[in-house]
């Protein structure tokens, strides 16, 4: 019996007074219901589903006996029996092989105190996969755990947490690349009250919340996507899929058809549903340029898929033109300069990119066994960062998900197997901070970083939060070097700026040294001295671009910072007349081995 369409919009299962109206786009299929414990799951009882009028391709029903929190599926058939299908744009589910529920975000109580995203120039991001960064705590491994946690990201000065992917997938563990349903939250984690939990305590505390969204495929496994209306092409998918061998991906052959509006749109509207509906500050896009590129190299003509280019350019496009102050970042890894260009020119509008130079330039020299292999001018190209404009277009780091995981481990791990602990490894991994925190970019920590977690990631092992008062001279050097990235003390404005020179590069002596600042003068003006040595230096000369006092505001070799520092004793030094640097003044400063010193002035 055929059904009647509902004269409401929206896609999925949108609550109103006096009923559900349910929508789904099914456009090969030849009858579509909908079934649910609104009628005991009794198929002589499901609501029959009309084809839309008004948009091709779509069916929609209003079922008054279903309301907020109704367990549902649709049945599609295109030939045959029906095919139970979970909705593809639920926003929650039983779990990735159960039942959509019906899901109100407008019932969600938010609080009401407001929330201002910070200014990019100032923000720290940290990094977590909730299971593992949460666990430990009375409420297992879900949101309201992980928030339990947030008063530590606060006190450490963090104002932004970037989450995992938190899209339904296959089963209860996993890091999150392998979404199943993309607008569900995650059940085991907690679901969608948990993510506004989560949000809305990271609000309360001042920090903003990241999220990481997979576009470039789905699944592959407990996929209701997958010939979700009964048609496919050969071994494909179906219509969310490319049905060629454009389907094919490092992760499976679920590459979703940039060409079809259809599935676009589908796209978008996940983005839009996590930045509006669930309130999260910015979107961190996952291999972008494996949208990009067939098997992910944008320089191969023959790889590149013009129609995801052109899918995030329109993307970005919209999401900047609804809310311009939230931020969007693409792991491309390609130091592809497109990336951040404006849509106008070409480019693909991210505010941001991961910076893989970065890393791995930085990593090379941090882990390499002796002082004359380490590659001083790479460090200083990296922190130069030629061609970059806004110091948020690049995002950089030392540690990731990705960089501590799959046989790679933790930064003092790989210096000193075995003894992540030992001096030298804490030495040089509080390098790696220290490059991080104050190098042109927005700077990103991952879950246990501030803390010297050794082991490499896995998504059943918890952070050891024990290693916190174990290595708390780390963890309280992690602290002071971001409160002086963000200026909190009001005395280092330039690690803001976006002026950044490599005033000196000393292979033989291991030794870098950067002027930042954003306006110059005091309390701006910053300079950054690097030794990346085991020896010492004492008496060295540096150029500094004002006369005066320069305090030292941090040093990484200060006893304070933990066991076995102090080899040296920097101070604060006195900015005599003399060129060096090609700066008018010098002066002669001190420092430890693999140390870091950083200096401003007061007046």
């Amino acid at each position: 019996m055929p059904g009647q369409r509902s004269l409401h919009g929206g896609m999925g299962a949108i609550p109103h007074d006096g009923g559900v109206t349910f929508r789904v786009w099914a456009p090969n299929a030849r009858n579509v219901a909908v079934i649910g414990d609104f009628c005991g799951w009794e198929r002589r009882r499901m609501t029959p589903m009309a084809r839309d009028h008004s948009r091709a391709g779509t069916w929609s029903a209003f079922v008054p006996a279903a309301r907020t929190g109704s367990e549902y599926r649709f049945l599609v058939r295109r030939g045959g029996p029906y095919l139970w299908r979970i909705d593809p744009v639920a926003r929650q589910v039983t779990h990735s092989r159960g039942n959509a529920i019906v899901f109100d975000p407008r019932a969600v109580d938010w609080g009401s105190e407001p929330f201002e995203m910070p200014a990019w120039d100032d923000v720290v991001i940290y990094e977590v996969h909730i299971p593992t960064f949460a666990a430990g705590g009375p409420h297992g491994r879900t949101f309201e755990a992980a928030a339990a946690r947030l008063d530590h990201l606060a006190w450490l000065g963090v104002n932004a947490v970037e989450i995992m992917p938190c899209a339904e997938f296959a089963g209860d563990t996993s890091w999150g690349y392998n979404p199943a349903h993309p607008f569900a939250v995650e059940s085991s984690y907690g679901g969608p009250r948990g993510l506004t939990h989560f949000v809305r305590e990271a609000h309360r505390r001042g920090i903003a919340v990241i999220l990481d969204v997979v576009h470039n495929h789905l699944g592959p496994s407990d996929l209701d996507l997958w010939r979700f209306d009964g048609w496919h092409r050969s071994h494909y998918g179906g219509i969310y899929f490319y049905n060629d061998q454009r389907a094919r991906t490092p992760w499976g052959a679920t590459r979703p058809n940039y060409h079809r509006k259809d599935v676009r749109n589908y796209l978008r509207d996940s983005a839009v549903m996590w930045l509006e509906d669930f309130r999260v500050d910015g979107l961190r896009f996952d291999a972008t340029n494996y949208i990009r590129a067939r098997w992910g190299d944008v320089r191969d003509p023959a790889q590149r898929l013009g129609a995801g280019h052109r899918y995030l350019a329109s993307l970005t496009s919209d999401l900047r033109s609804r809310q311009p102050w939230k931020l969007l970042i693409a792991e491309d890894m390609q130091s592809d300069p497109l990336v951040t260009a404006d849509v106008a020119d070409g480019g693909l509008g991210f505010h941001g990119q991961w910076d893989a130079h970065f890393v791995r330039t930085v990593r090379g020299a941090l882990e390499a066994l002796r002082d004359e292999d380490r590659d001083v001018g790479g460090v200083a190209a990296a922190i130069a960062a030629a061609g970059l404009g806004e110091v948020h277009q690049r995002v950089i780091f030392t540690e990731s998900h990705d960089e501590v995981a799959n046989g790679r481990t933790r930064l003092p791990e790989s210096i000193a197997p075995g003894a992540a602990d030992s001096l030298p490894a804490r030495q040089r991994a509080a390098l790696g901070l220290v490059l991080t925190l104050t190098s042109p970019g927005i700077p990103l920590l991952f879950q246990g970083q501030d803390i010297l977690e050794d082991r490499w990631f896995e998504d059943t092992r918890p952070v050891d939060w024990g290693k916190a008062h174990r290595h708390s001279g780390f963890l309280h050097l992690t602290r002071a070097l971001i409160a002086l990235r963000r200026n909190l003390p009001g005395v280092t404005a330039g690690l803001r700026g976006r002026g950044t020179r490599v005033l000196r590069v000393d292979p033989a002596r291991g030794i870098i040294v950067v002027h930042r600042w954003h306006q110059g003068g005091p309390r701006d003006d910053t300079v950054v001295v690097v030794n990346l040595s085991a020896r010492p230096v004492h008496g060295y000369a540096v150029g500094l671009p004002r006369a005066g006092q320069w305090t030292l505001r941090l040093n990484t070799d200060a006893p304070c910072f933990g066991p076995g520092l102090g080899a040296v004793h920097a101070r604060d030094v006195q900015a005599q007349e003399g060129w060096c640097d090609g700066l008018p003044y010098r002066a002669e400063v001190s420092i430890g081995p693999y140390a870091a010193l950083v200096y401003s002035q007061d007046a």
